[in-house]
Parts: C-alpha cells; structure tokens; sequence
C-alpha cells in the first residue's frame, strides 16, 4: 500500500447529513433565482418583467427553507442567532468575521432575506396592481426604475454570495474532497445558475408566468450553465488528484450517472433537438437538471462524510 494520498482522510468529520445536503440545494436556488430575475431586471426588455417577477418570487421561499434546514441540523436554534449576534441575554451585538466563510455566510444569507423580501413584494404590488397607502415604498420600486434596478444590482451580489458561499465553506475545512480542491465554490454556483434556470422553467410553464422570447432564454441559460457545470466538474476530479478515489466506488456511480448523464448529458440533448422542443420535452429537461444539482450536492458531501 502506498501512503495516504492526502492528511485530509485523518480528520474528524463533522457529521453532516440530508439536512445540510438539502440546505445547499434551496440555498443554490434561491440564490441562483434571484441572480437571474436581477439579471432580466437590469438588462431585460419589457416583456422580460413577468419572467423577472417570477425570479423574485421563486426566490424567496426558496430562501425561506434555508434557516429551518440548517437550526433542525443545529438541533439547537440558538446556535444559529450565535452566529450573527455575542449574546449572553438580551439582543447583544452583531459578530461578523469577514474572514470566515460560516460568518460571512450567515449575514448574507440575512441580507439576501430582506432584499429577497423587498423583490418579492415588489413583484406581488406591480403584479397585481394592489398598492396600498402602507406601501409607498413598493410605489417608489415600481413609478422609479432606477431604484428597482439598484435593488436587483445589491441583492443580485448577496443572490451570488448565498449561491456559491457554501461550496467556500467546505474548501475552508480540513476534510477529504472538501480541502483538497479550490473549486467548490465556483462549481456550487454554475449549478445554482443552471438548476434556478431549469426551476424558472417549470414554474414558468405551469403559470403562464413567461412569454415565448423569455422562455428561449432561460432554455439557453440552463444548457450554457449545465455544459459549464459539467467542464468545472472535471476540473474538480483531476485538482482532487489521488484523493478523488473518493469517487471510485458507489458515490463515482452517482456522480457519472445522475449529474453526468441524467443531470448534464441528457437535458442538454434534449434542448439540442428543436423539432421536438416543446412543454413536455422541456419540462422533463429541467426536472433532470434539478435531480442532478441535488445529486451533485449530495456526492460533494456524503461521500466526505462516509471517509
């Protein structure tokens, strides 16, 4: 036997679950929902409004999900208020280490909140047309583009933050796969971009919420990202060097087939046939998509976990 291929597999794991797999994923889409709908925001035609506001909406339950998963991991919630505020009784201060990706996470994922908060609302008044008294504020989004476009831009950053820190968490670690490459980050947020892309659709074509031109769009982006996804992919496993032997046994099966083939290789050829594009076709391309980024997710940290 030759020598251990990294001092990584001595560590002692931090016993991370479904929790935290399932915490990453809606992170990835609700961070990634946003950036798009800020995107279509800033640099969209009128018609892309509808998509826009279906962005923000998606986004924001998505979000909501996120601080549920990651206390029920905690088993304690107060442990996640620790992470924001140094308390012994009472409010207490803000902590924030911008040095540490935990803590810089944390904030983020709490501004991203309130700016998630304000897109959606947003989108429900201009939507609706309902703009009470209360909400001269969401007026203001509305009658003022500027400032609806300065709201995509800041909150699109934090949608960037919370689609990609994770993956900076993990490289920050001192475990097998998670430490041993620098890539996690990106890869985490070209995922989060092509199964947002894929969760868009599917909305989208159930509600009506896009037009044709819109739906073209997100269809390029989810097969652009999802090819992007697959290069970083690679990139990932040849940085791992000896320590992707992680991957040589059931966990390498996952990763080849449900993110490889069923989750890059498959929806991407089925947006490559035009004559056969259609609702059903693309639908079952975006729910590959989306199956693949939560395989990705899982691979990336159950097989360091089962070290």
């Amino acid at each position: 036997m030759g020598p251990p291929p990294s001092d990584t597999f001595f560590t002692a794991s931090p016993h991370w679950g479904w929790m935290i797999v399932l915490y990453f994923y809606f992170g990835g889409l609700a961070g990634g929902s946003y950036a798009l709908a800020a995107l279509l925001d800033i640099f969209g035609k009128a018609e892309d409004r509808r998509l826009a506001r279906l962005g923000y909406l998606v986004s924001l339950p998505c979000l909501s999900v996120c601080p549920i998963l990651l206390v029920a991991d905690l088993d304690r919630p107060e442990r996640f208020w620790h992470m924001l505020f140094m308390s012994e009784r009472g409010f207490g201060s803000p902590i924030l280490k911008w040095w540490s990706p935990m803590s810089f996470g944390s904030w983020a994922l709490m501004v991203f909140g309130i700016f998630a908060a304000i897109s959606s609302a947003a989108a429900v008044a201009e939507g609706e047309g309902r703009l009470a008294s209360a909400l001269r504020f969401m007026r203001a989004m509305r009658e003022r583009a500027w400032l609806r476009i300065a709201i995509a831009a800041a909150g699109g950053v934090f949608a960037l933050v919370v689609a990609g820190y994770t993956g900076v968490l993990l490289a920050v670690t001192n475990r097998p796969v998670w430490a041993d490459t620098t890539l996690l980050g990106g890869l985490f947020t070209v995922s989060a971009a092509a199964s947002s892309a894929a969760l868009l659709s599917l909305v989208a074509q159930r509600t009506g919420g896009a037009d044709a031109a819109s739906m073209d769009w997100l269809a390029r982006v989810e097969v652009r990202f999802a090819l992007l996804e697959l290069a970083v992919i690679v990139l990932v496993v040849v940085s791992l060097g000896p320590v992707a032997r992680v991957w040589l046994g059931v966990w390498g099966v996952v990763l080849a087939v449900f993110v490889g083939i069923l989750g890059i290789a498959l929806p991407v050829l089925i947006h490559s046939r035009p004559r056969r594009a259609g609702a059903a076709p693309n639908a079952l391309a975006a729910g590959m998509v989306l199956v693949g980024a939560l395989a990705l997710r899982a691979v990336v940290i159950l097989s360091s976990e089962a070290v």
